[in-house]
């Protein structure tokens, strides 16, 4: 019966990778022969990227050294990158920088949101399933704006929702599960009630639509390293609408975003546009890194990305189904398109052991204690054998391994 099932759905993932419209993608990574199913975590190295770092650092560091900030185009890369960056989640040009970490930048933003929100609102409403940093930076900003903060369920936000609620942040996707959460529909009601909405887009960005400009966001944030592909610690990016960048007061001025950043006057000016989320020197090389590792979004449509993550993801849990011991997994991931990310989060028993076996096996994915084992699919690199051999490998190790 197993084999049988297999050898059907093997066949069918050779058909499915025959179709697939980003399939010429994956040569441009460096991958082995294994599967990979942690892009969620960390990205793929794209196969240009090594020559693209040697250049800045023996011929712009090496050679030119200070003259690069200039003729390399050092000094404007967070603005450029960010740019870059923007058609990825429906941003038009101008309202992306690329600097510092994630958490940083959500620093940023919840106060900045606060003090846009105006006077006579002390709630700060937080997603308690949130990525823990988020929750902490949140409660620390609260703290020093004399905030309170309000940790509930997004699906909770619009009722909590009211005249003392100056701003709500939200991850766009579950970073656990890979719950998609409604970013169109809870940013008009924090909208609706006078707010103003900070939204993460760690676990979303590359992987789907996100539309920041199309839905009116306020704020936003996210991580270059995951499915964008720019490296281990590559620079995070702040999202600033444009019609809040005159009045977008950040919390951690720096001489970088300065209107005259070489003055080095005692006062602060803030600089016009995007470059008021710089604070200090950018990381040049991790940077570069990224912009080169972009490249590979050339000529890719966000929405021909999003089809075959759902594909991907419907036919890992169609093999998962058909392969695993029953009731020794179970989703955590919506089985619903419109609330599900690019990952699958299973629930099993025996989990951390269970994981070590796969990635012995050449199957990575990663694991979030105590019981979910999480699979990511980055459509780039990511093809349907993948998926089918995954599940085949995680039914093997089941078989295997005695719940704990």
């Amino acid at each position: 019966m197993y084999e049988t099932s297999r050898d059907a759905l093997r066949e069918r993932a050779l058909v499915l990778d025959a179709a697939d419209r980003l399939a010429d993608k994956r040569k441009l990574f460096a991958l082995d022969e294994g599967v990979y199913l942690d892009g969620n975590s960390l990205g793929a190295l794209p196969l240009h990227v090594p020559a693209r770092v040697q250049d800045v650092l023996t011929r712009q560091w090496g050679e030119l050294r200070i003259r690069s900030w200039d003729e390399s185009g050092w000094w404007t890369a967070p603005e450029r990158i960010g740019d870059r960056i923007a058609p990825l989640v429906g941003a038009a040009a101008g309202q992306i920088v690329v600097s510092d970490s994630t958490s940083v930048n959500v620093f940023k933003a919840v106060v900045a949101a606060g003090r846009l929100a105006g006077e006579g609102r002390d709630e700060i409403l937080v997603d308690a399933t949130t990525f823990p940093t988020d929750g902490y930076i949140a409660a620390s900003a609260a703290r020093l704006t004399g905030h309170r903060i309000v940790p509930l369920a997004p699906a909770d936000v619009p009722a909590a929702l009211g005249p003392r609620t100056a701003a709500v942040l939200l991850n766009h996707v579950d970073y656990r599960a890979g719950r998609l959460h409604d970013l169109p529909g809870l940013t008009a009601a924090v909208h609706a009630a006078g707010a103003v909405v900070v939204w993460d887009l760690c676990h979303s960005a590359g992987a789907l639509p996100v539309g920041l400009d199309e839905h009116r966001v306020d704020l936003a944030v996210g991580c270059t390293y995951k499915y964008l592909n720019g490296g281990p610690g590559s620079p995070a990016y702040l999202y600033v609408a444009e019609r809040h960048q005159a009045a977008f007061d950040s919390p951690l001025p720096g001489w970088n975003s300065h209107a005259e950043p070489f003055a080095m006057t005692p006062e602060y000016t803030p600089a016009e546009g995007s470059v008021r989320g710089r604070v200090g020197t950018p990381d040049i090389v991790s940077m570069l890194a990224l912009e080169a590792a972009l490249d590979v979004w050339d000529g890719v449509a966000v929405e021909d990305v999003r089809a075959k993550s759902l594909a991907l993801t419907d036919f890992f849990l169609e093999c998962v189904e058909a392969y695993a011991p029953a009731g020794r997994v179970t989703s955590l991931t919506p089985v619903t398109h419109a609330e599900r990310g690019s990952q699958v989060a299973l629930r099993c028993a025996g989990a951390e052991p269970v994981m070590r076996r796969l990635i012995e096996r050449g199957v990575v994915g990663d694991l979030r204690r105590t019981d979910v084992l999480r699979f990511g699919f980055t459509p780039l690199y990511t093809g349907f054998a993948d998926a089918e051999r995954a599940a085949a490998v995680l039914a093997e190790v089941l078989a295997g391994t005695p719940e704990a």
